[in-house]
């Protein structure tokens, strides 16, 4: 059946971007403000993210990528020459040739969340990832799209999603096993101009304030599943894609109440395909379920080491502010907080040394591309992850019960009660500096910001399981076992 018998309607023409200065924050504002992309929030449907106040929070926060570039102070990291070309576009899509140039990734990531509040931007550390999973799973015509693709990217100065996680339904079954076929998103029509997609990936980071969305398999499959190992790019503004956007930290928040959270956010949906079609062109796999699944490692290879990148100002954040609250409590001489402050230390650097560590080890393949050790990476991550909870508790022990039980804004603005609160709230610091640091750690641990960051910790870029089967599969275990071998004479 040819793809021109769906009835999907006018089809939007599909362009590669010229090569162009670098976009301006109010240009990509300006990009993603009502071009037609199919948005819900709430219950109802949003003609212009940038009306949305909840909404545009999260497009502020993104454009941190775009004004680092402007930024003289920052321009060195964020901004890179093709060396083939002469022309500069965003050092996130330079492709990694060598260790230097994962460090420099990983510090241009780590630089732009922590500009954020330690909520990561996103908007083109996850596209890129994407991008380089690609060159280095496919071949032949594929990979000529796919370099084709990073070129648009490069040349556009875009904002690119990746949609990855399916909706899986029953997780005991596999992709043609499902009940309902649209749990996992597949090609239902094939024709001489491209494909028609249908189905469903959530958790899907950035995709309503991005110009493109990468889809990639979510995991290996077998041949019954040929439908579901597809892989392509498509605007986000496409006919019948829909994005559902989650309403998990939504309301007001005034600043004073929440520093971080009023200002920082990124959004996450439910990304419908809805008999999308895709030409040819941006298409990367299609019905070849033996590619699936190394296309799928390829990306978590990268999107971890972006991962436990992003997560270093949210260590630094969490030792600073227990140190900080403990001053300011008087009680950074107790024992027992040395003792909390300390393991605080010891968990952030130990990530760091991993997350660099993962960069001195990396692998450049025979194409001459570099990708961070996946070992080393996934330590990383299982680190950061497995002890994040206990990190938050010690944070909160350092601050004390005023973590959720202490004024709010109108309170502080009031002349009747500011004065109370200034005479009762004061310790070893002034209540007009004990009290903004304590709705910091707040913000941070115990609101739903803090929430959010909790169950990333747990789950964002692969399982706790996921990276412990990955260390497994990556530890190259001949040298121990011949070392023991050879201790009690068996070589």
């Amino acid at each position: 059946m040819d793809a021109n018998a769906f009835s999907l309607g006018p089809r939007k023409a599909v362009t590669t971007i010229a090569a162009m200065p670098l976009r301006t924050p109010a240009e990509y504002r300006a990009a993603v403000s009502a071009d037609g992309r199919a948005l819900f929030y709430q219950g109802r449907k949003v003609d212009d993210i940038l009306a949305e106040p909840e909404l545009r929070v999260a497009v502020d926060h993104a454009a941190i990528d775009y004004a680092v570039a402007e930024d003289p102070a920052h321009r060195d990291l964020a901004v890179t020459v093709d060396p083939a070309t002469g022309r500069e576009h965003s050092a996130y899509y330079k492709v990694p040739r060598s260790t230097e140039d994962l460090l420099a990734r990983s510090a241009l990531i780590e630089l732009c969340t922590g500009l954020g509040g330690t909520m990561v931007t996103l908007i083109k550390e996850i596209g890129s990832d994407g991008c380089f999973a690609l060159l280095r799973a496919l071949d032949g015509e594929a990979l000529e799209r796919a370099t084709a693709f990073l070129r648009h990217c490069q040349d556009g100065d875009l904002a690119v999603a990746v949609a990855q996680t399916d909706v899986k339904g029953d997780r005991s079954k596999g992709p043609s096993e499902q009940e309902d076929p649209d749990r996992y998103v597949r090609v239902v029509d094939e024709g001489p101009d491209g494909i028609v997609v249908r189905g469903a990936k959530c958790h899907t980071s950035i995709s309503a304030n991005a110009d493109e969305i990468i889809v990639l398999p979510t995991r290996a499959m077998g041949p019954n599943d040929a439908d579901y190992a597809v892989s392509f790019a498509v605007p986000a503004n496409a006919n019948g894609l829909s994005m559902y956007i989650s309403s998990y930290g939504a309301g007001d928040r005034d600043p004073w109440d929440f520093p971080l959270s009023s200002r920082h956010k990124m959004l996450e949906t439910l990304t419908v395909f809805d008999d999308v079609f895709v030409p040819w062109e941006r298409v990367f796999l299609c019905r070849e379920p033996e590619k699936a699944g190394d296309l799928a490692l390829r990306f978590v290879e990268y999107h971890r080491f972006t991962a436990v990148s992003y997560k270093l100002p949210l260590l630094d954040l969490l030792v600073g502010s227990a140190a900080l609250v403990a001053q300011m409590n008087g009680v950074i001489k107790a024992g027992h907080i040395r003792d909390k402050l300390t393991q605080l230390v010891i968990y952030a650097e130990t990530v760091r040394a991993l997350t660099h560590m993962a960069a001195q080890r990396a692998i450049v393949d025979e194409r001459g591309q570099a990708y961070p050790d996946p070992l080393t990476t996934n330590l990383a991550k299982y680190t950061f992850a497995t002890q994040y909870h206990e990190a938050i508790e010690r944070v909160q022990d350092c601050a004390g019960g005023l973590l959720v039980t202490g004024p709010g804004a109108q309170d502080w603005a009031s002349p009747d009660v500011r004065p109370v609160l200034e005479k009762y709230f004061g310790a070893a610091a002034p209540a007009s500096e004990r009290l903004p640091v304590m709705n910091l750690i707040a913000d941070l641990t115990a609101r739903d910001f803090g929430g959010y960051h909790a169950v990333l910790a747990v789950h964002a870029e692969g399982s706790i399981e996921a990276e412990k089967m990955q260390i497994f599969r990556s530890y190259d275990a001949a040298g121990p076992i011949a070392y023991a071998k050879r201790l009690v004479g068996l070589d």
